[in-house]
Order: C-alpha cells, then structure tokens, then sequence
C-alpha cells in the first residue's frame, strides 16, 4: 500500500506516503522535513535496526457511559484506514506495533465527564512502538485526555475518526520523564459538519517531536489546533502540522504558544497549511509565538500557506519571536511587585489565553503550577 509521485514531490499532497518503511530511504538530517531534529537524539528510531523492547503500558479509570476502551489487531479494517505515514520513524511505528488501543464513543453520545488516558513508560532504554484509534461516532461529544507519562522511547501514531456531526475536544500532553524521547504521527479526519478541537501540551522529555495532520470528508469540518509548549535547558521540542483543505466551505485555525529558557532548549514550529483547488470557500489562519526568557535558547518558526485556488473565505498566517516586552515588565514592577513575581505573571498570562482552552479545571491548575515551577527554579 504505496503512494509515491513519480516525480520529486512539488507540494505537500505529493509527498510520499506509505505502509512499507522500505519505501522511505535512511535519514541523513539534511531532508526538509528533518532538518531541525537531532537525529543522533532519537534512539534509533529512525533507522529499525534494534529489537523493539521497550514497552508502554495504558491506564484508565472508570469510562462514562457511551464510552468503550479495548484492544484490536492489525488486522482490524480500521488500523490505517485514517493514517497513511508520511516519514520513516511514522512507517517504523506503524509496522512495529502489534496491535492498537481502541477507544470507541458511540454514535449520538454526549459523554458528560472528561475521558482521560494515560500513556506510562517504565523504561527509556529499549525502542518501544505505539497505535491509538479513536473512533467517534455519529453525532456524538466528548472530550477526551491522552497524557504520556515516565520514561519511554517511542514511536507511536495515533489515529482520530471523528464521523459526521460529532464534536471532539482531544488534549494530548507530553509530560514525560527528563530522558524520554517520543516521535509521534497524529491524524484527524472529520466528517461532514463534524468539529475538533485539539489543544497539544509538551513540556517533558529530551526529544519530543509531534506531526500533526487533518483531512476532511464533508462540507462544514472545523479544525481548531491549539498548543503549548515549554522547553528547559537541552530539551528539543518539535510541533509540525498540516492541515489539508480538500473540501469546499471547512475551516481551520492553528494557535501554538511557546516559551524557552536554559542553555541550548530548543524548539521547533512548522505550520502547513494546504488549499486544493477543489476546497473554495475555505477559511483559514495559523500563528505561533515564541518567547525567550534566556540566552542561549533558540526557538524556529515556519509557517507555510500553499493555495490552489482564490475562491476563499480567508487565509493568513503569522509569527513572532521575542523576549519580555518590557514595558509589561515596568508596568507589574512600578506597582509594587517584585521582578520575579512580575516575570511569572507575563509567562502565564501568555499562555493563559490557550490554556483556558481545556475543560478540565485540575489538568489547568496542573499545567498551571508545572509552569510556576519551572520559572521558580529558573529564578533560583
């Protein structure tokens, strides 16, 4: 199950995109889309050659009602019917997983309470491999938490159907151990009139590199992609997304805020945006924002927007680097209140705007105070 332009790929929708890692040749780093990753940091998870024993394990409590988490094989029809990877450690993952988390809401359920999932490490030694099927059915709502946890080297994808009508609020948060390193391959496709809402939180971890992809099916689809990220000192934290339009009259918006302190934290924003020639009437905008707290942190921005037609409702994108204004700083400081005080409410007042975007009041006063922490101990 292959797809490959005959010719070197001149637009996003060309790229190669195959089950078979054989289809895509050894990394070197100076491919495009690698050119920002440490490769040497990843473990061997771009090459295959070591046994993948490392292993994860999946956690959960009490599920509403309208709500089902199980196991299926790769040999279920629905393995790979969303997601097609697009880059070898994508094409590892999907080979070296055995089987798949499942996790079912039923058509026309409106799921009351948050569904929340955790993804738990043990150990960061051995390669471990990942697959997540969301399955959302018809007409139905919910919102559901996927957080990843401890130690691990993984490469995972993670598919999310969400069918005709229906609503989901999807939080991921990378909150992984200081050694973990994860690649990771998420894809959305949206029914007609269907809506997500995927609000990326990243603030564990040595090496965490997230793709993100969203195709439409129906007239109506609405994607809202929303991230936060905060790197310390030697970590690399890399967010891409494409957001394919190739549905006339859907919507998208892409928001991602991030900050950096410490020697050599790094982090990396790719935005794609892509409007066929068949997707008039789209509306569309992304923007990512980053903010230095220290020398030495080094934060990369890309936003692209490639448009195939002019029969659109909007388009736009933007970008901004910097480090405090200072005359919020002035303005907190000729009130009374000390620098450092003053300095942590400029960070969580950045962040506040996408963080209040998650319906889950302790995983927002959670978020909240891991910030607060890190800014306490950079101010040490």
């Amino acid at each position: 199950m292959t797809t490959q332009a005959s010719a070197p790929p001149s637009t996003k929708s060309q790229a190669l995109r195959s089950y078979d890692v054989a289809d895509f040749p050894a990394l070197t780093g100076l491919e495009e889309e690698w050119r920002f990753t440490p490769l040497k940091r990843l473990r061997g998870l771009t090459d295959g050659a070591q046994a993948a024993t490392g292993t994860v394990r999946h956690e959960y409590a009490d599920l509403p009602a309208g709500v089902t988490v199980g196991r299926i094989g790769r040999d279920d029809p629905r393995v790979g019917s969303v997601l097609t990877p697009v880059d070898r450690v994508s094409a590892l993952a999907y080979g070296g997983a055995g089987e798949a988390l499942l996790v079912e809401v039923a058509a026309e359920a409106v799921v009351d309470a948050p569904v929340s999932l955790r993804v738990v490490g043990d150990d960061a030694a051995g390669l471990a491999f990942g697959h997540t099927f969301v399955d959302v059915g018809r007409f139905a709502e919910v919102v559901l938490v996927l957080e990843h946890v401890g130690a691990a080297t993984l490469a995972d994808n993670v598919e999310v159907a969400v069918a005709d009508g229906a609503k989901l609020t999807l939080v991921t948060v990378a909150d992984w151990a200081a050694d973990a390193v994860q690649a990771q391959h998420l894809k959305v496709r949206l029914g007609r009139d269907a809506k997500v809402s995927h609000i990326q939180v990243s603030l564990g971890g040595d090496l965490v590199r997230q793709y993100t992809t969203v195709e439409y099916t129906g007239r109506g689809g609405e994607a809202e992609l929303y991230g936060v990220y905060f790197a310390d000192g030697g970590q690399h934290l890399e967010h891409r997304q494409l957001v394919d339009h190739n549905v006339p009259d859907c919507r998208s918006h892409v928001g991602y805020r991030g900050a950096l302190q410490g020697e050599q934290a790094h982090t990396v924003w790719v935005g794609d945006v892509l409007i066929r020639a068949e997707a008039t009437g789209t509306d569309t905008y992304e923007i990512n924002r980053n903010l230095l707290l220290s020398d030495g942190a080094r934060a990369d921005s890309v936003p692209n927007l490639e448009i195939e037609t002019g029969e659109i409702a909007g388009a736009g994108h933007a970008s901004a680097t910097g480090r405090f204004d200072d005359e919020q700083l002035f303005y907190l400081m000729a009130r009374g209140i000390p620098a450092d005080e003053a300095r942590r409410l400029v960070v969580r007042g950045f962040f506040a705007e996408v963080i209040n975007k998650i319906p889950v009041e302790s995983l927002r006063e959670r978020l909240g105070d891991a910030i607060e922490a890190r800014l306490s101990k950079a101010g040490a």
